[in-house]
C-alpha cells in the first residue's frame, strides 16, 4: 500500500499475507492502511482501492456475505472511529500500479526467502 498526502508519498508498506483470497488480502491491507493512517494526525482520509468489492462494501452498496469478511468489516468499522471522515473511492488497477508493485514484491520476497537456508553462519 502507498499512503500519500497532497499527492506526495509519505509511507509505503508491503507484507505477504499468506495463501488467501484476494478479497481477504484487500481487507487485511485496508486494516493496515487505517492503522498506519491513524498515526499521521489526519482526521479526514480517502482510501483509493482497485478492489471494487471492498469499495462497494465500505460504501454500503454491497452487503458483506462472507463470515470471515464480516469479522474484518467490523474491525475496519472500529478503526474508522479514529477519523472524523473516511471515504472510499475505486481506482482502476492500472492507476494503482505503485501499490500493485509493492504487493508483488512482498510475494516475491516471501518466495525467495523460502529457498534460503536459515544458517546465519554462511558467508
Amino acid at each position: 500500500m502507498v499512503i500519500s498526502r497532497d499527492g506526495q508519498k509519505i509511507a509505503e508498506y508491503k507484507e505477504f499475507v499468506g495463501n488467501t483470497t484476494n478479497n481477504l488480502a484487500e481487507y487485511l491491507a485496508l486494516k493496515k492502511a487505517l492503522k498506519i493512517a491513524s498515526t499521521l494526525n489526519d482526521d479526514e482520509i480517502t482510501i483509493l482501492s482497485d478492489s471494487e468489492l471492498v469499495v462497494k462494501q465500505r460504501n454500503r452498496s454491497y452487503k458483506v456475505r462472507s463470515k470471515q469478511l464480516k469479522m474484518i468489516f467490523r474491525e475496519v468499522n472500529n478503526l474508522e472511529k479514529y477519523f472524523r471522515s473516511v471515504s472510499y473511492r475505486h481506482v482502476p488497477r492500472e492507476n494503482n500500479s505503485a501499490a500493485d508493485l509493492l504487493a508483488n514484491r512482498a510475494i516475491d520476497e516471501y518466495v525467495l526467502n523460502i529457498d534460503k537456508p536459515n544458517d546465519s553462519r554462511q558467508q
